[in-house]
């Protein structure tokens, strides 16, 4: 290695010094400072992780630092934790009493599946994209033990942190055997309430934006609305609830396909919708595949482009939101292809969810 290789190495090790104050106050929402980061989004600039004071349950504000590892946690490791804990959450909401993983890299899923065996749903979650999970941050709803740890530490796998709501003290014996991994602990399982102010704040410059938060109403099949001549079986309706949920977590323009245990492949962040079928679709093949899977998009599908190359990949079913002037030319080519089409949206009800995700 050269030594303006090793120069540009040690920028991403560098701790920049911050001086932001002890606490902030938005309107009446009083935050306190928890932790120091490394740096920003970039090196060399400053960075700390603020905790809402009357948070509780299983959220950032309450979580507990075991191993920081050699760099410790990063502004982008707190981003993706919160997005793997709030979805890892909403699936141990929907599937009680099932173990749950998500993978995530730059605050969107990149591997989720749910199972029964602790090892099995991890190494489930890692196969959807084992390329892209490469340096993720590994979420669980359930105990991290010595043999799940051993998986993790694998030399061909590249681990930030994993965030459990508990570890056994042998399951941390091996995770400090990786030098730079940091092992996170929740505040709470997730069977309990996460509570805070439910407020989402994004700053632009000049100003603040504020919002709600959005938490998905497609959890089961009372949820959901079939359009298509042919009605979906109920492993596909199982599949597109789940991979529904992933796509919730999303960055959007977002595709999901998956089945009712894993995800397949995911097309995130894209200015049109084809492009991210395809990227789902392209990434999918580097696991599963795409074939036998339901789609999950967060929008309406505009034209029937996707139809035709969900169906050419051999995908059985889609689930979405109804509200382009072309819907029912998109569900006449589902027809034409014996595909299912499921309506985010209640049997007789007229407005459809969407779930736009712009982190």
């Amino acid at each position: 290695m050269d030594k303006t290789s090793k120069e540009d190495r040690k920028q991403y090790r560098t701790r920049v010094k911050e001086e932001f104050p002890d606490s902030l106050v938005f309107g009446s929402q009083a935050f306190k400072k928890k932790l120091p980061m490394r740096y920003g989004e970039n090196p060399g600039y400053p960075a700390a992780f603020y905790s809402e004071e009357e948070a509780s349950g299983p959220n950032m504000a309450t979580m507990e630092i075991l191993q920081e590892g050699t760099k410790g946690l990063s502004y982008i490791n707190i981003g993706d934790m919160d997005l793997g804990q709030r979805l890892v959450k909403k699936l141990t909401d929907i599937y009680k009493n099932e173990l749950i993983c998500a993978l995530v890299k730059h605050e969107m899923p990149s591997g989720v599946a749910r199972g029964k065996s602790p090892e099995e749903t991890f190494e489930k979650a890692w196969n959807c994209d084992s390329l892209s999970n490469f340096g993720s941050v590994d979420v669980f709803n359930y105990k991290i033990t010595k043999q799940l740890a051993d998986l993790l530490v694998e030399k061909r796998r590249n681990i930030e942190v994993v965030y459990a709501p508990d570890f056994n003290s042998e399951a941390l014996e091996v995770l400090a055997l990786r030098k730079p991994l940091r092992a996170v602990k929740m505040g709470a399982t997730l069977e309990k309430k996460a509570s805070d102010n439910g407020l989402e704040f994004k700053r632009v410059a000049g100003g603040l934006l504020i919002q709600k938060r959005f938490d998905s109403k497609i959890t089961s099949l009372e949820s959901i609305d079939i359009v298509s001549e042919r009605k979906a079986t109920p492993e596909e309706i199982e599949a597109a609830i789940f991979n529904w949920n992933v796509a919730c977590f999303t960055r959007s323009n977002a595709i999901v396909i998956g089945k009712k245990d894993k995800v397949h492949g995911i097309g995130s962040g894209q200015r049109s919708r084809i492009d991210a079928a395809e990227a789902a679709i392209r990434y999918s093949r580097r696991g599963y595949g795409p074939e036998g899977c339901v789609m999950a998009s967060d929008a309406f599908i505009p034209f029937t482009d996707v139809v035709e190359v969900a169906a050419r990949n051999g995908i059985k079913a889609i689930i979405y939101p109804l509200g382009s002037i072309r819907d029912q030319d998109v569900i006449d080519k589902a027809n034409e292809h014996d595909m299912a089409m499921l309506i985010t949206r209640k049997p007789g009800e007229k407005d459809s969810e969407r779930s736009f995700l712009h982190r």
